[in-house]
């Protein structure tokens, strides 16, 4: 069991919620997720994958960017500190470690495990974080950002930051750019995996999917790729530039 250290808004509906969890915060990397059981007077059956933004071996805690959508994230946010919750983790297949010249590219609520990425990291590196408004493009927490990392924001409506998506401002900078490291909705990455296979720039992408189990067990959450079927919570969440096969019509 884990205890639930704090949580604090940065949004809207956006919230920061840390957890005291020794065993994963040393063992956890960026683009890897935990799955959170909810404690039985809930009545929730199946756990929830929630995806890491920051793990500090040091202090033991982990911290999660939870979005309040119904009503088990609405608890989560608004439990009391020194609650104990049953968190398995971390889980899945990472990110790789930045290159030079990366650029991270995150949508919504894809941009927690890039922060993880960011964070793990001294290189420099540019980050596009963008949303379809400025509602959903939320405050960053300062302990998930670092010096060197320069963020361009971005929103569709042009609310907040430059008026495009996070692919406008990538064909602008993709001449420049060395490696790509994303996370985001699916149209996004299928876009950004294209742009990035014309280019001939490597990269990863971390994929959102719905989980029951997050062990591979209930093969709930596959995906296409070019060597058949895979499972993105042990397979993934990240998969390489190339390797997903994004208009396979049974997933969209």
């Amino acid at each position: 069991m884990c205890r639930l250290q704090k949580s604090y808004r940065l949004g809207r509906d956006i919230f920061g919620v840390t957890f005291l969890a020794p065993e994963i915060a040393i063992r956890a990397n960026p683009g890897q997720f935990v799955m959170i059981n909810y404690p039985a007077l809930y009545g929730f059956m199946l756990p929830r994958p929630f995806s890491v933004g920051k793990a500090d071996p040091v202090s033991g805690e982990i911290t999660l960017i939870v979005k309040v959508i119904g009503r088990g994230t609405e608890i989560l946010v608004h439990s009391d500190p020194g609650s104990k919750w049953g968190i398995l983790g971390p889980l899945g297949k990472g990110f790789p470690d930045l290159y030079p010249d990366s650029l991270l590219v995150a949508g919504g609520m894809g941009v927690v495990p890039i922060l993880f990425l960011a964070g793990s990291s001294r290189k420099p590196c540019r980050m596009i974080f963008g949303a379809r408004t400025a509602s959903e493009l939320f405050s960053l927490p300062h302990e998930l950002t670092r010096s060197g990392l320069t963020i361009i924001e971005t929103t569709e409506d042009g609310t907040r930051g430059i008026k495009g998506t996070t692919v406008d401002i990538m064909k602008q900078l993709i001449p420049e750019v060395g490696s790509i490291y994303a996370c985001g909705p699916r149209d996004m990455l299928a876009a950004v995996d294209k742009i990035a296979l014309q280019a001939g720039v490597k990269g990863w992408l971390a994929l959102e999917e719905l989980m029951a189990c997050g062990v591979g067990a209930c093969l709930g959450c596959v995906v296409a790729t070019g060597e058949g079927y895979k499972r993105v919570c042990q397979d993934g969440p990240v998969f390489e530039v190339g390797e997903v096969v994004f208009d396979d019509c049974s997933r969209s």
